[in-house]
């Protein structure tokens, strides 16, 4: 796929997820960071404001905040960078694979972003469970980031399942 198309295909995703996110969390600060949070469908989805200095499920929160600024800022900056690089470069990659590390791309700028405008934090607001068990506060960008990278485990196990080629004698 040429380096033209990718953009083509790229840029409205990482658009996408990045406003989509940018949105949803000026809401959730407008109209959730003073409440208790609301409930639906019997407490099956649950709106709740939290900012998370840490990662994934508060992992890193504890650490000094020199440590976090280097990871969760500079860090994740050049990963995002070189998954942008390789994208746009990779001669093997599909246009499934192009749109999986897009939406990774849109949702870790957006994370990416609310670190360096809400002195190191993210903003998370959704929450689903059944009874005690239940999900980690996450946000819209969270949702996309795992949802490219679903999309790149199965794109692999499918490549992987696909018969080999035997060359013809």
């Amino acid at each position: 796929m040429m380096r033209f198309k990718r953009l083509l295909l790229m840029a409205p995703v990482i658009l996408s997820c990045v406003g989509c996110d940018r949105i949803t969390k000026a809401v959730a600060r407008e109209y959730l960071a003073d409440s208790p949070g609301w409930s639906f469908l019997g407490d099956l989805f649950r709106l709740q404001y939290a900012e998370n200095p840490g990662a994934f499920l508060g992992m890193g929160s504890g650490l000094p905040e020199s440590a976090r600024f280097w990871v969760f800022i500079m860090a994740v900056g050049a990963v995002l960078l070189g998954v942008l690089v390789w994208t746009l470069s990779s001669r093997s990659l599909r246009p499934v694979g192009v749109g999986a590390l897009s939406l990774v791309l849109g949702g870790g700028l957006s994370n990416l972003y609310d670190r360096v405008v809400n002195d190191g934090a993210v903003v998370d607001f959704l929450n689903l469970g059944l009874g005690g068990l239940r999900t980690g506060v996450f946000n819209v960008a969270d949702v996309a980031i795992t949802t490219g990278v679903t999309l790149l485990l199965i794109g692999e196990l499918m490549r992987g399942r696909k018969e080999p080629e035997y060359e013809k004698e």
